[in-house]
């Protein structure tokens, strides 16, 4: 579902400092961003939104934000629309039906196997009773 609208007022961005290697850029220059999402916002169907919590996993926050941080390029610009590309992705995946599971019966080979199953573990169980010394 490529075509899904995101409304701007679901979305907050801030631009923090990089972790990690990067020298002395890395420290004066807010390039990371942090995208956070009011789930809330986004008027996903049903389905889509009990999804995209379990996609959302760990990044999903308690006031029911997902946390999205993109730190891999050297602008805020380009992170800016990582993150963003990484939340359609998100949405993408959340709209996608799983299909119907269909309920199966075993057949009646099935059924014997398992039926000969038990009676041998049971003739094996019957023997290990108490000795009788008549």
């Amino acid at each position: 579902m490529p075509d899904f609208d995101i409304p701007d007022d679901a979305l907050e961005e801030r631009f923090i400092t990089g972790g990690g290697p990067g020298g002395q850029n890395v420290n004066k220059v807010a390039t990371a961003v942090q995208l956070r999402v009011n789930l809330f916002k986004l008027g996903l169907p049903p389905y889509a939104y009990r999804k995209i919590k379990e996609l959302a996993g760990s990044r999903l926050t308690a006031a029911n934000e997902i946390m999205i941080q993109a730190n891999r390029f050297r602008t805020q610009e380009a992170n800016r629309q990582d993150a963003r590309d990484r939340l359609n992705e998100m949405i993408a995946k959340a709209h996608e039906r799983d299909a119907r599971r269909i309920a199966t019966k075993p057949g009646k080979a099935a059924k014997a196997r398992r039926v000969d199953s038990k009676k041998a573990r049971s003739s094996v169980k019957q023997g290990r009773g108490k000795v009788q010394f008549d």
